[in-house]
């Protein structure tokens, strides 16, 4: 433990008993940073407290915890919004933990305690290089804008964080995600995994030992990678830092075992504090797993359970959906068929009507024209006159129709050749409208020019054979 002094020690004291900061070291630098100046940071931290609408850690003063991340301004507009105090070089931003940590064993959820401890959702940005610390958003310090750590951001810090280690200790350690905590944490639970989280604390004093001897050993890394999801974070930054507040690290090297839990809470199964061993880290993490291999395989099971009746319920909807659109068509058919039929029986009413009355309107017609022709006929034989009896004016006339049937008729021989027409037309021995008499020999056509000729004159006297020659 560092000796600050007697005079900045009491500071200290107060400003933890003040603020409920358990990070000795990490107060220190808040007051370094408002230059030892314990109203300046005691006023800092509590206008922000105030603000939050919580005093000191969550866990003690039994305010719930929402489960939910927030990103936080410091524009006042709701009640979560956070003051932010200012010194050079400088930016504090507290928020409420995003979610709670269920202290106890595995299967035994029920033992929850929500740990809504106060942390840091911004970074102190920096720019006193000699303590080491760096911005992550890279902005300036005092830029009261600037957002908490993103999605963006926190796989940024995850990526440095390896980049680090690496570079540190070597390419031979667990596999730690290169992304934030709780997308971590949602690969986990994916995979039906526990987490294994690690928090580099650089400046402790057994860091490195633990570090290249435990944590990069072969049959960690072997089974740690084979068991868990491994996330890494440095408490230098801003996640690493929220999370060794909210998993209440008090002692580096700090590891800990973590598995989702419901509303985005999370069950911690187990702490790794301080320096081990090989063995000794082998043993508690075999010992975790063998106590959560039950709940893992019952969440696996049910996973699949659900998988198994999503898909049952996807077929069964499908089958549905496919006799549902097969009945709809068939009665659509139907439809379009019983519709056929309805429109062929309309079309055939319509044109038996129509037929129906054409025959009507031709009877009517043919009535009308026999009526017509009758009375033609009646009129032609009256306007004949009566036949006269044989004598030297009288012209014997026989007239042959196409049937075969023969009539006779005597005509004064100083009736017209139209009167031989008319004599026809009065018979009712031809249907036809046209046509022409006719004598054999010599032929001779008795046209409409000598029809006002006499039959004298026409050569037609004293007697005369005609055949009827229709057109």
């Amino acid at each position: 433990m560092v000796d600050y002094g007697v005079e900045s020690n009491d500071k200290l004291a107060y400003f933890q008993a003040v603020t409920r900061l358990e990070d000795r070291d990490l107060c220190a630098e808040i007051l370094a940073a408002h230059g030892w100046d314990l109203e300046l940071a005691v006023s800092a931290i509590t206008s922000t407290s105030s603000s939050g609408g919580v005093s000191g850690a969550a866990g003690s003063s039994g305010q719930p915890d929402t489960g939910e991340w927030r990103d936080v301004d410091a524009s006042g507009r709701e009640s979560s919004d956070m003051a932010i105090a200012q010194s050079p070089g400088l930016v504090w931003k507290l928020i409420t933990l995003p979610f709670s940590v269920i202290s106890g064993g595995l299967g035994l959820v029920s033992g929850a305690v929500g740990l809504g401890f106060w942390v840091a959702g911004g970074v102190l940005n920096y720019s006193l290089g000699m303590l080491g610390w760096r911005s992550p958003s890279g902005g300036a310090t005092g830029d009261e804008s600037s957002p908490l750590t993103s999605i963006s951001a926190a796989a940024s810090e995850a990526l440095d964080f390896v980049a680090a280690f690496e570079r540190e200790y070597g390419s031979f350690h667990p596999g730690f995600v290169t992304e934030g905590f709780m997308d971590a944490l949602q690969r986990s639970r994916q995979s039906f995994k526990l987490l294994f989280v690690y928090l580099h604390s650089p400046d402790h004093l057994d860091t490195s030992a633990f570090c290249g001897g435990t944590l990069c050993s072969d049959p960690v890394v072997a089974f740690v990678n084979e068991n868990f999801v491994s996330w890494g974070g440095s408490i230098r930054a801003s996640e690493g830092f929220k999370m060794s507040n909210s998993l209440k690290a008090s002692r580096f090297p700090f590891c800990a075992v973590v598995m989702a839990a419901s509303n985005q809470r999370i069950a911690l199964l187990q702490q790794i504090e301080g320096p081990q061993s090989p063995e000794q880290m082998l043993a508690i993490l075999q010992k975790v797993v063998e106590d959560s291999t039950p709940v893992l395989v019952a969440a696996r099971l049910e996973a699949e359970e659900r998988r198994n009746n999503t898909r049952l319920r996807e077929e069964q909807d499908a089958a549905y959906r496919a006799a549902l659109e097969a009945d709809q068509a068939r009665e659509r058919q139907r439809k379009e068929e019983q519709e056929q039929l309805e429109r062929e029986a309309a079309e055939a009413e319509r044109k038996r009507k129509e037929y129906e009355e054409a025959q009507k309107r031709a009877a009517q017609e043919a009535a009308e024209k026999e009526a017509t022709v009758a009375r033609m006929r009646q009129e032609k034989a009256l306007s004949l006159g009566v036949e006269p009896d044989k004598g030297p004016n009288v012209t014997q006339v026989l007239v042959r129709f196409p049937t075969g049937e023969r009539k006779e008729r005597r005509f004064r021989s100083t009736a017209t050749v139209q009167s031989l027409y008319d004599y026809v037309d009065s018979l009712d021995c031809l249907k036809a409208e046209k046509y022409s008499l006719v004598s054999n020999f010599p032929r001779v056509v008795y046209g409409p020019e000598k029809l006002p000729l006499s039959l004298k004159d026409a050569g037609l006297h004293p007697q005369a054979s005609l055949f009827v020659e229709v057109e």
